[in-house]
């Protein structure tokens, strides 16, 4: 495992951040995940407004450097988990449940009901990891969650693949 550190992210890290999606990215190409498009990431404007509402995380390296991040945002008393990326050579070192552990203890302390995420069913690197996390695809899936979901789907993702998944708190 490599040593890392969570914490807040900074603002002059928003453009390394980028880069780590981008990275990232490469790692659900070769899964053959269908793009609408050129992948792409967070504008800037998207990871200050995760950044102002203290839902942007980073994972620090021993030095401080950025390795993977995770942003999120409070919708309907839940927290939508929107992104979570780590550097692709260091996959698999338990960077990603770092975050996402200290972003389900964010959402307990400010008193969410759940945590919420949109995944593709056939990534089994990230969706066997969600379910070893707890989370499951709600037949009561949250109208929030349902709505982000329609909205990949309309904006070209692959509906027989995109699944919403939750985690009750």
């Amino acid at each position: 495992m490599t040593a890392t550190t969570i914490r807040p992210a900074r603002e002059g890290e928003l453009e390394t951040l980028r880069a780590i999606e981008m990275d990232a990215a490469g790692a659900l190409i070769d899964a053959g995940v269908p793009f609408p498009g050129e992948p792409h990431p967070l504008s800037l404007d998207q990871l200050g407004a995760y950044l102002a509402d203290d839902l942007l995380l980073v994972a620090a390296d021993g030095d401080d450097v950025a390795v993977g991040f995770l942003a999120a945002e409070e919708i309907d008393g839940m927290l939508y988990i929107a992104e979570v990326d780590v550097i692709r050579h260091l996959h698999g070192n338990g960077i990603g449940r770092s975050l996402m552990l200290a972003a389900i203890d964010i959402a307990r302390a400010r008193g969410l009901s759940a945590a919420m995420l949109t995944t593709d069913r056939f990534v089994v690197f990230n969706y066997r990891f969600y379910r070893s996390m707890g989370f499951e695809e709600p037949a009561d899936m949250p109208v929030s969650l349902r709505a982000i979901l329609e909205g990949e789907i309309a904006n070209g993702m692959d509906a027989g693949r995109r699944v919403g998944m939750v985690l009750r708190l």
